[in-house]
């Protein structure tokens, strides 16, 4: 049987801090997000990577009758792209309207909400939804949390709020020597009632799933292509379109799921290492050899219900760093305490009513502001570094202390008296 190939993108981008000075704090209603760079670095990652591949993408989709693809489009790229980049919403756009591309469901702000708190996750998934449905006229019916964080427990609240499936890491732990590039479903678990009540009055579908199912990443040979494609020290240097089809049949399997960044394509890889010229060579090869692609929907709806493996998750895993768990963001004390000052001011923040206040605290939730403030030294400190915009991750630390030290004081302002109190 010729495995089925299932393409996703992740694209994000985060509201990146400007500098608040200690100074400034409490000192009227400051903006704590870098306006002038959030816009300079979305319309370089544009130039680069989103317009010239959707441009390429639309054309595959056109052009050959079996090649599908799906992302993942945080909220707060979304919000990215109605204030920098209307161009890039109508080139998704253009590619929803084929019918062969699948968006979706995440936590909005792309945040580490389930860690802390269930109704907030809730909220946060609730609202991407809505927000997909609005765009681009979908229901996303899978689901990938933020940067592949999953567990057993995560698979079900997510089954309870009506997804059929989940994206996760395909970790060498979970496997346990197995292929990643089969059907997979969670272990049974039993949610406490308390966390059920909560994940049925927030639910964002209608009625929950009777089961939910696992599509693993097969992170090698995903890697090959976001990390390793342009390595000239890699053995596989270089890689051509040829080549990875041989790899891809030779790993076997029902489906393999290539999982990877959508800025791959032109920001981390270069236009000129041949990147976009590989990804436009993949569909004529497949369709002559008689591969197929397809999207996670896809997928799922054509397993064998039957012919299933169960993975465990007792723990929590991610794509992220060569550990593959929660350390890219929570690793160190001064990650452990943003995140915990951060959802310490939860229910202050909602009980305010103060909807200005409600959003800048959720883009503050963003799990980029705890991936900066990452000390891990050799490749994954190397990673780290590449994607930060600050100098160091104790200037990342400073600068979002600081915005919620503001955040605090604002809260703790006396409200004015209403009319009849002052009469």
């Amino acid at each position: 049987m010729t495995p089925k190939i299932c393409f996703y993108f992740q694209v994000h981008q985060p509201y990146r801090l400007r500098d608040l000075r200690v100074t400034d704090i409490g000192k009227g209603d400051p903006d704590y997000f870098d306006i002038e760079k959030n816009d300079a670095i979305f319309r370089k990652v544009a130039e680069k990577c989103y317009l010239p591949a959707n441009k390429l993408i639309l054309d595959l989709v056109k052009t050959y009758p079996d090649f599908y693809v799906s992302y993942s489009l945080s909220g707060v790229f979304l919000d990215q792209c109605e204030e920098y980049g209307p161009d890039v919403l109508d080139s998704f756009r253009a590619l929803a309207a084929t019918g062969k591309v699948e968006f979706m469901a995440e936590t909005y702000y792309h945040s580490l909400s389930y860690l802390k708190s269930l109704d907030e996750f809730c909220a946060q998934v609730s609202k991407h939804v809505k927000k997909i449905q609005k765009l681009f006229g979908q229901t996303p019916s899978v689901f990938r949390n933020t940067e592949l964080i999953y567990s057993n427990e995560i698979a079900q609240a997510v089954r309870l709020m009506g997804f059929k499936g989940i994206l996760a890491e395909g970790a060498d732990r979970l496997l346990e020597g197995r292929s990643p590039n089969e059907p997979f479903v969670p272990p049974k678990f039993r949610m406490p009632k308390k966390r059920e009540l909560i994940i049925q009055n927030n639910r964002p579908l209608p009625e929950r799933s009777d089961n939910i199912h696992v599509l693993l990443k097969n992170y090698r040979l995903s890697d090959d292509v976001a990390f390793r494609f342009s390595d000239r020290s890699w053995v596989g240097f270089p890689l051509n379109a040829e080549t990875f089809t041989d790899w891809l049949l030779s790993s076997g399997g029902n489906n393999i799921n290539l999982f990877m960044d959508y800025e791959t394509f032109g920001e981390h890889q270069w236009a000129d290492t041949g990147i976009f010229e590989f990804v436009r060579a993949l569909p004529k090869i497949w369709q002559d050899r008689g591969v197929q692609t397809a999207t996670p929907s896809q997928v799922i709806d054509s397993w064998n219900a039957k012919h299933k493996n169960i993975v465990d998750a007792h723990s929590y895993v991610s794509w992220a760093d060569s550990e593959r768990d929660l350390s890219a963001w929570q690793g160190n004390l001064i990650q452990d305490a943003a995140l915990s000052a951060l959802f310490a001011l939860e229910h202050p923040v909602k009980e305010s009513g103060d909807t200005e206040l409600l959003e800048i605290w959720r883009k503050l939730s963003t799990s980029d502001h705890f991936y900066y403030m990452c000390t891990k030294y050799w490749s994954d400190g190397d990673v780290h570094k590449y994607f930060s915009p600050y100098d160091s991750p104790y200037e990342a630390y400073r600068r979002y202390s600081h915005a919620l030290c503001d955040l605090r004081t604002r809260l703790e302002e006396p409200k004015p008296l209403s009319k009849k109190h002052t009469m």
